[in-house]
């Protein structure tokens, strides 16, 4: 009960901030006849029209951006999809990652590479997650024995034989446990670009409800994204 309480006030405030900031939303929910007066439970979220992917790549991103330009820090792209956030949401994502990579034990003083490119939000999220829990952490091209890497965090499954004991493993596809032969525990850290980072899981496979509201068929909206917030988005 405690745990909806917070999602209906974060979906009210979310949605709210989207239907006054956002040009997009605003035509969108005007066009659907509905307004933020409507939510009153969570269940009203049924109201509101789905997101859908073809929307989100071709609609320009400035117009779901709630913001000037000037207040945000971060801007990703990721081909058709274009990502915005602020300190609050790099913040938030940071958050996230860090009580994953503790609740599977790395720690201050673990060793951990991180292989991929850093040009992805969602890897520099990573990066910064386990530097704030004062992990060692190294960039990798390739694996280098020389370092005792024991944990590794990447996007690539080139890397899913390296012979550490932990895999963190960015995937944008699905959220189904890897199956691959390996002894590493691996943590599939579903991360698909039109969310933007990689905290949407926590360590154990579950959704972080705090900050997503999961429908049924993979509808999620984003309880306390700023910069760029999606209402209903329904996953593919």
């Amino acid at each position: 009960m405690i745990m909806e309480k917070i999602q209906l006030e974060r979906l009210k405030k979310i949605v709210a901030w989207a239907y006054e900031k956002s040009a997009f939303y605003y035509r969108s929910f005007q066009s659907h006849g509905v307004t933020p007066d409507d939510i009153k439970q969570l269940s009203d979220i049924s109201k509101l029209p789905i997101l859908t992917r073809a929307e989100l790549e071709s609609v320009d991103a400035f117009e779901f951006l709630t913001l000037p330009l000037s207040s945000i820090v971060r801007i990703n792209d990721f081909g058709r999809i274009t990502k915005f956030y602020t300190v609050g949401d790099i913040r938030n994502n940071v958050e996230m990652l860090a009580r994953t990579f503790i609740a599977a034990n790395v720690l201050r003083g673990s060793i951990v590479g991180i292989a991929g490119d850093l040009s992805d939000s969602r890897l520099l999220d990573a990066l910064y997650a386990l530097e704030s829990i004062g992990a060692t952490v190294i960039p990798l091209k390739t694996f280098p024995e020389k370092f005792g890497v024991e944990t590794l965090v990447t996007t690539s499954p080139n890397f899913l034989q390296t012979p550490v004991a932990k895999i963190f493993y960015l995937n944008e596809k699905e959220m189904r446990p890897l199956k691959i032969s390996t002894s590493a525990k691996i943590f599939n850290l579903y991360a698909p670009p039109e969310i933007g980072h990689a905290g949407l899981l926590d360590a154990s496979g579950q959704f972080r409800t705090e900050h997503f509201l999961v429908e049924d068929r993979l509808i999620i909206t984003t309880l306390t994204a700023q910069a760029m917030p999606l209402i209903r988005f329904k996953l593919q």
